[in-house]
């Protein structure tokens, strides 16, 4: 397979770093591009076993993360203090405690499915009709979810109580820790049920954030509190499945791809930093609908170009 050059790799990264955050799907994305551009591009970003543009995108899904860490810095060395006291003093008291747990346990059904089916998936599904066919559904789940899903009643009131924290004198307190003691407040198997919906992002045209927030949403988080839930929980998964198959990347026949893969990487960091920083603010006050237009008629589009 050809080595994928240092212009697909801006193009690809630009991409990749918008469209993993923004609820489009990135490997749907990946997949469809290079099929509509065809020639040189399609042959060099062809999704297979051992293809260099795969290792390309595997450290471009580790930037990604990395950006996500560094945006939500403060809050995971919160989170992680969390579950450090946690084990230390065997319990859960605190808001950060419970957060820290909510999102372990979210987190491993999306990390078994990885391991047993992303490969299988990939190789039968990442083709441009079938990768069509599921953007198209993802668009169709994204506007059900705005049509029929309710927020909780406590959400309308946006009183956060911090009884539960120890503490002598009055502090501020960031709009951040405000959600995340809302979100602190999910049961066990409704974050587990939110964790366990990005097993669907497998399946390419299906968004790994946007699937999540439609299951917040089911479960009665409001938009802002749904997306800062799916972005926490990408973080890990994303960062564990890019590093685990990182070594890819360093085999011999993708050494021609380094150079590209560490430019494409660049951009989509900067890229996803840029998307998280906007999109935490658009879900204060906006929905998931303009998005879910995009994703029928693009995938409907896609469907009649290459399937007709």
């Amino acid at each position: 397979m050809s080595a994928v050059t240092y212009v697909e790799a801006i193009v690809v990264g630009a991409l990749q770093g918008v469209s993993e955050l923004f609820p489009v799907s990135s490997l749907g994305h990946s997949i469809l591009l290079p099929a509509w551009l065809g020639g040189q591009w399609q042959q060099d970003l062809s999704i297979g076993k051992d293809s260099p543009y795969l290792a390309v995108l595997v450290a471009m899904h580790v930037a990604t993360a990395l950006a996500l860490v560094l945006f939500f810095r403060k809050d995971w060395v919160r989170i992680i203090a969390g579950l450090w006291t946690s084990v230390r003093d065997r319990e859960v008291r605190t808001p950060d405690q419970r957060l820290a747990w909510l999102l372990v346990l979210a987190t491993i059904p999306v990390g078994l499915a990885g391991l047993l089916f992303e490969g299988l998936l990939r190789d039968y599904l990442g083709k441009p009709v079938p990768a069509a066919i599921f953007l198209t559904l993802n668009g169709g789940v994204l506007y059900a979810a705005e049509k029929f899903s309710r927020r909780r009643p406590e959400e309308n009131d946006d009183t956060v109580d911090f009884s539960a924290e120890e503490t002598l004198v009055m502090r501020a307190v960031s709009v951040e820790e405000a959600t995340d003691v809302r979100l602190a407040k999910l049961g066990v198997g409704e974050a587990v049920m939110i964790g366990a919906a990005q097993i669907f992002a497998l399946l390419p045209g299906i968004s790994r954030s946007g699937v999540t927030m439609v299951a917040g949403l089911r479960r009665g988080l409001g938009h802002e509190d749904a997306a800062r839930f799916a972005f926490l929980l990408a973080t890990p998964v994303i960062l564990a499945a890019g590093v685990l198959k990182m070594p890819t990347l360093f085999a011999p026949e993708n050494h021609a791809s380094l150079g590209p893969a560490l430019v494409g990487s660049v951009v989509a960091g900067v890229a996803s930093y840029i998307s998280v920083r906007f999109l935490t603010g658009y879900f204060e006050t906006r929905t998931l609908t303009p998005f879910a237009i995009y994703c029928v008629i693009a995938g409907i589009a896609s469907l009649i170009f290459f399937a007709v």
